[in-house]
């Protein structure tokens, strides 16, 4: 029996289907990304799970038990939003305190959770501080520490990087997994940044238009998606002669497809080519060794190695939902 089972959950507004007929199951002390644009459902779904929004029809069981019938209050989860939703009137501990109060949980015990939920997140010293007193990532892991100090079943993240620099979010993205796995609290995320759903996730489901996709582990999602929109959510890819190649996996050779270099941008650790060829143009990203590349107007030859055939042990990239 799975920890969080979700069967066939269905939401409409409407005419509209904001999330259709999603079957998804998670184990305890999983890592779960819902990955897709705006609209496609995530938020709809997290909302569902922490009871903001009751479903059209469908089921979810924590446990086995049926959570649908559960006030959202007493379901036992953590939920961190995108604002993060700190009281600015109230220090940081007595905002990570909060949720502990409104359990009842004695003075001792809840000073003691709060110190160290604090020092987990790396805040042990901010406790006196307010929160406008804090910069945009210190904020984050207070409402962190919030979420994980009453020890929830299940931990909720709703976009919980995006409001913070490409620098420090990828910091974040470190510390949160470490985190997570320091608790080992069952996470659901959302978001629509490819990278941090691969960073961070043990598996990915990639929605679009109320309806997953592909559920599966990031790098099997990546490297055999189930779908063309798959394909091209998660990062660049080409149709050459018909497969799916990831730029990355594209070279330069003595032998191959023919084209020419139309663009050539220089990225750092990497150089970002566009090409054109018989088959269209196509996408190569080289990484940056020091040696020398070809021009713009160079004549190349590009040459992939197909991925080997999946073993009867991998999950199926063809499989859009789990138990279809």
């Amino acid at each position: 029996m799975a920890f969080l089972a979700l069967d066939t959950l269905t939401k409409h507004f409407g005419s509209h289907v904001a999330v259709d007929r999603l079957t998804l199951k998670v184990e305890k002390g999983e890592f779960v990304s819902l990955l897709g644009p705006s609209g496609c459902g995530k938020t709809t779904t997290l909302q569902m799970i922490a009871g903001f929004v009751e479903p059209t029809s469908g089921g979810i069981r924590l446990e086995g038990r049926d959570l649908l019938a559960v006030k959202p209050a007493k379901r036992g989860l953590g939920i961190v939003f995108q604002s993060y939703a700190l009281f600015p009137h109230m220090t940081v501990a007595e905002n990570v305190s909060f949720g502990l109060e409104m359990q009842g949980v004695a003075a001792a015990e809840r000073a003691k959770r709060v110190g160290e939920t604090l020092d987990l997140v790396g805040l042990g010293a901010f406790a006196g501080r307010f929160p406008r007193q804090l910069s945009g990532g210190q904020q984050q892991r207070v409402a962190l520490a919030r979420a994980l100090v009453i020890r929830p079943q299940i931990l909720l993240l709703d976009e919980p990087l995006s409001n913070l620099d490409a620098k420090l979010r990828e910091e974040m993205q470190i510390e949160l997994r470490q985190i997570q796995r320091t608790v080992g609290t069952t996470t659901i995320l959302v978001t629509h940044d490819q990278g941090e759903a691969m960073a961070l996730s043990d598996r990915i489901v990639v929605m679009n238009h109320g309806r997953a996709e592909q559920i599966g582990p990031p790098h099997e999602t990546y490297e055999r998606p189930a779908t063309p929109f798959v394909a091209s959510f998660l990062g660049k890819t080409n149709l050459v002669s018909g497969a799916t190649v990831r730029p990355e996996r594209i070279s330069f050779a003595a032998a191959g497809l023919a084209g020419t270099v139309r663009t050539r941008i220089f990225q750092g650790n990497h150089w970002l080519y566009q090409v054109d060829t018989a088959d269209g143009l196509v996408t190569v990203i080289r990484q940056n060794t020091g040696e020398a590349m070809p021009g713009e107007g160079a004549a190349v030859r590009l040459a992939w190695r197909a991925l080997p055939p999946q073993s009867s042990g991998e999950v199926s990239a063809s499989s859009r939902t789990e138990g279809s």
